[in-house]
């Protein structure tokens, strides 16, 4: 899923985005890796866009992905 939300945000921003300097600075992350945070991706049923958000890291099983379906 990491692969295709890059590809998404490069994509809708003409194919490629420019970080400052520093963006995956620990400080930056959060955590050498970035594993203290998470992405969220959250639906506008208005508009049918997709909010993507940094959220602090789940300290559950499996992440705590959460599906939302249609249905």
């Amino acid at each position: 899923m990491s692969h295709a939300l890059l590809i998404a945000v490069l994509m809708n921003n003409g194919g490629s985005v420019e970080l400052p300097r520093g963006a995956f600075d620990a400080d930056a992350l959060g955590a050498v890796d970035g594993s203290w945070h998470s992405v969220e991706m959250k639906p506008d049923p208005v508009s049918g866009s997709i909010r993507l958000s940094v959220r602090p890291g789940s300290t559950v099983p499996g992440g705590g992905l959460l599906v939302i379906t249609d249905e």
